[in-house]
């Protein structure tokens, strides 16, 4: 009779092989262009207390009696001009982005896109995990830099979600790519065909804006944080700041690019309300390179890896307004990186290497 062990040997193709889940995050969009929808989306975002920190109390009726209510139509307005046939461009590139992550990583992974808030909910992709009882899962949030109120959300929900279950897979997070070789690649590349075709006076690197106060929050010394020059390096102490992330990923595009000081600036957009947000505001600096004479203006939007509202809409089409009202002449926003291969080039190098 053969030993336990040696019928093991035998037979080493009757081994299980492990599949691992990847769930790709990005931060979410209404289910349709509709006010109900809309209200619905920013209920559920605006409900999340990394993202309008203040008092849960404060914040029911700040968010669900007078933000939803009237900034809702006003909202669906605008996602009626980004919609297309296929919906959200944030969800069908994700969409994309899953198909063709899934196809280069193989049978070895089960990859599945999710929203923070709304559809593809996290919920049902990792719910789908567990019942597959697969041993590992990555969870890869959709941001470049390091925000509280995106990233630090994502892994809030994640790690919520699997507390509740009785058997914990490994669970790994991938966290910033603002510095990855290839996210340079495709913001500069496409840079380049337009660079080609015109001649471009000024560069304008738009980051999605934060209240001051959450970059002081995530200052674990009380010391670092100025808003200010404490940005013009990265270093041990600011390496999670999303401020000065963005810098940085301004400063590699830059000297990618060839370009000198003066030639370009970034700035930040997207603000609400009458608590400062971080500095400085890309509206006064769209205005401020009209007046002053700049007519060609190449606008970027790295924080953003899908055109979406904050891309296409605000930066496209809503600031290309303005600096023309003011006296620019050329205005052209550098795509995102949408469903290229350079971005799942670099999905996979995040994969792989987690």
């Amino acid at each position: 009779m053969q030993t336990i062990e040696a019928q093991t040997e035998l037979k080493p193709h009757t081994r299980t092989k492990f599949k691992t889940g990847v769930l790709i995050v990005n931060l979410g969009t209404p289910d349709s262009p509709n006010t109900p929808d809309v209200r619905k989306y920013l209920r559920e975002f605006l409900m999340d207390g990394r993202v309008l920190d203040i008092p849960a109390a404060a914040r029911w009726p700040l968010v669900n009696l007078i933000i939803s209510p009237f900034r809702g139509p006003k909202s669906a307005k605008i996602y009626q001009e980004l919609w297309e046939e296929r919906g959200s461009p944030l969800k069908f590139y994700g969409e994309d982005a899953e198909e063709m992550l899934q196809e280069r990583l193989g049978d070895d992974y089960v990859v599945k896109l999710a929203m923070r808030y709304q559809s593809p909910s996290m919920d049902e992709g990792l719910d789908l995990f567990k019942k597959s009882g697969f041993k590992k899962i990555i969870v890869v949030p959709l941001f470049p830099q390091y925000a509280s109120a995106s990233t630090g959300s994502v892994f809030e929900k994640a790690m919520k979600i699997v507390s509740t279950w009785q058997v914990i897979p490994e669970l790994q997070f991938t966290n910033t790519f603002f510095d990855h070789p290839k996210f340079v690649e495709h913001f500069t590349q496409t840079a380049r065909k337009y660079m080609a075709e015109n001649h471009f006076d000024h560069f304008l690197f738009s980051y999605h804006g934060l209240p001051e106060r959450h970059m002081r929050k995530g200052d674990c010394t009380g010391e670092v944080c100025k808003l200010g020059a404490c940005c013009d390096t990265l270093h041990s102490m600011n390496q999670l700041c999303y401020r000065a992330q963005c810098f940085e990923t301004t400063r590699l595009m830059v000297k990618e690019l060839g370009l000198k000081e003066g030639e370009y600036t970034t700035s930040f957009q997207s603000r609400l309300g009458n608590d400062p947000w971080i500095k400085p505001y890309t509206d006064d600096v769209v205005k401020d390179l009209a007046i002053t004479g700049k007519n060609n203006v190449l606008a970027f939007s790295p924080a953003f890896v899908s055109d979406c509202l904050e891309t296409t809409i605000e930066v496209g089409e809503e600031y290309k307004e303005m600096f023309e009202e003011n006296g620019g002449k050329h205005w052209q926003l550098v795509e995102s990186l949408n469903n290229s291969t350079v971005w799942i080039d670099l999905l996979e190098d995040l994969i792989t290497k987690a």
